[in-house]
């Protein structure tokens, strides 16, 4: 059991002027901090995965688009930053999400005043974001307790979400009331779990085990597994979740084994404008990501190579869906748009 409050680097820092972003291309060998001053640099910075995470990006983007602003408050301006920030990055809808509700708030006051409420919406997207972490740990701890062997994939804390995280904060917080061990995917290519995820449950003091993505489906099989959790780039409406890449493979194996598969973020990760998971817009990044490991060149430079950087997992297969504002189970379109208070459309007549 965990003792003590965890020790969690965040991944970026606002000190109501300058953002500052921990490049996590770097960990855990070295530790470098990135000044932003707008929209350009900003958004090269989540491109290139510096800083990483739904929630994060959003939170990155929104102090992008508060700075980009105090130094260019016209209206052409602003609608043009706002752009070159949701164009950053395809599937996590909580970039697009942050980036207008700064812009709206900016445009909807005069020029000269901007600023100061581009600024404000941004700190208070970034507080709901740390709100909505604590509130996903204790929920996601009290339906997974008793629960000793967590499996995640990619990473899903400080690093990648306000707070202590998503699902790896569920974890933490189930270590605080028991002895816990969490089995982490390497998730390749670029090995988030093996850099970042790792380094974040060193850093709590929980006990963990690394192994390789397609280790998992075997370990779930042979019952070393109680529950899989996970964290969500985007949630359609009907409950169809995209996740880092791998991440159909633990749900389709913790379905056969019968252990629970559950997926935690908070609502600003919800899109209910799309139906389900068909409509989610899934980033293909370099092959050259593939290609390496390590900086070593696995296979030759021209090989072809597929790099999506999410798959999307049916509804079906999810057993719970928590958010800060309740838990989805069974996740179901009615249940999802619950937590995010929309309306449920009606059926169609046949």
């Amino acid at each position: 059991m965990a003792t003590g409050g965890p020790t969690m680097t965040p991944a970026l820092t606002w000190d109501g002027r300058s953002l500052r972003l921990l490049d996590q291309t770097l960990l855990p060998g070295e530790e470098t901090w990135i000044d932003c001053h707008g929209a350009a640099d900003t958004a090269a910075a989540i491109a290139r995965l510096a800083v990483r995470g739904a929630p994060n990006i959003g939170i990155a983007a929104a102090y992008g688009l508060a700075r980009e602003i105090e130094r260019a408050p016209a209206d052409d301006a602003v609608r043009a930053a706002a752009s070159v920030l949701r164009a950053a990055r395809p599937t996590a809808v909580n970039l697009a999400w942050a980036v207008d509700r700064v812009q709206a708030a900016a445009l909807a006051v005069a020029p000269g005043e901007r600023a100061a409420v581009a600024r404000h919406e941004a700190e208070t997207i970034h507080a709901g974001e740390d709100a909505a972490s604590a509130a996903i740990a204790l929920l996601g701890a009290d339906l997974l307790a008793g629960s000793r062997r967590i499996l995640t994939h990619c990473n899903t804390g400080a690093l990648a979400c306000g707070g202590t995280g998503s699902a790896l904060a569920v974890a933490i917080e189930l270590a605080q009331r028991d002895d816990i061990t969490v089995l982490a995917c390497e998730t390749r290519p670029l090995l988030q779990g093996a850099r970042l995820t790792i380094w974040e449950l060193r850093r709590a003091g929980i006990d963990h085990e690394l192994l390789v993505d397609g280790a998992a489906a075997g370990l779930i099989r042979r019952g070393e597994v109680d529950a899989v959790i996970v964290g969500c780039d985007r949630v359609a409406a009907n409950g169809d979740v995209a996740n880092k890449v791998g991440t159909y493979a633990h749900a389709l194996a913790a379905r056969a084994a019968g252990i629970p598969f559950v997926v935690a973020g908070p609502t600003s990760t919800i899109d209910a404008s799309i139906a389900g998971g068909e409509e989610i817009v899934i980033e293909e990044r370099d092959m050259d990501e593939v290609r390496h490991a390590g900086g070593a060149l696995l296979t030759g430079a021209d090989t072809p190579c597929r790099n999506p950087a999410f798959d999307v997992t049916p509804a079906e297969l999810v057993t719970a869906l928590v958010t800060e504002r309740g838990i989805a189970s069974p996740v179901t379109r009615e249940s999802v748009l619950a937590l995010t208070g929309a309306a449920v459309p009606a059926e169609p007549r046949a």
